[in-house]
């Protein structure tokens, strides 16, 4: 018999699992019904006077960060280590988790994370831009819920999670 991961970090992981699937339930949520209206740039410059359009974008560009975050610092570095890889930078996870199939394409993950500082400053001067960043992020948005998809997937497959089981909470 092989093995077919390292048991040793199968609770690790399986954590860091269990919080990426409530930070991708809370930014899905968020994801739908931010995105469920019409954006323009004049939408934007009401945002300095709607306070619930401005508290629904910080909760988008807030939960949007922690994933992307879990996802880049916890998650994908803990399922390597369970199939026994040690990528030291940001840059070896994300090539390792390209090279999984886990995101589809690694400068792609490491533009979104740019977006970050767009989306936070920048409705407050450039309406444009921070229309850009926003849609920009609505799409990087799908792509960490693919690669969370994609890893529960790794866990079903490597016999560490069955398909559809609820974890324990967190």
């Amino acid at each position: 018999m092989s093995l077919r991961y390292l048991p040793e970090h199968a609770e690790h992981a399986l954590l860091a699992l269990e919080l990426a699937r409530k930070e991708t339930t809370h930014l899905r949520y968020t994801h739908r019904t931010l995105f469920a209206q019409p954006m323009d740039a004049d939408w934007v410059k009401q945002l300095n006077s709607r306070d619930d359009l401005a508290e629904k974008v910080d909760a988008f560009v807030s939960r949007f960060g922690r994933l992307q975050d879990h996802l880049g610092e916890k998650l994908i570095p803990r399922f390597a280590a369970l199939l026994g890889e040690s990528p030291k930078s940001m840059l070896d996870v994300l090539a390792f988790a390209e090279k999984m199939q886990w995101i589809e394409n690694a400068e792609i993950f490491i533009g979104a994370r740019k977006l970050r500082n767009l989306l936070v400053h920048e409705y407050m001067s450039d309406a444009e831009l921070f229309l850009q960043a926003l849609l920009t992020a609505r799409e990087a948005a799908k792509m960490l819920f693919d690669a969370v998809t994609a890893i529960e997937a790794e866990a079903v497959a490597v016999g560490i999670l069955k398909a559809n089981q609820p974890l324990a909470p967190v």
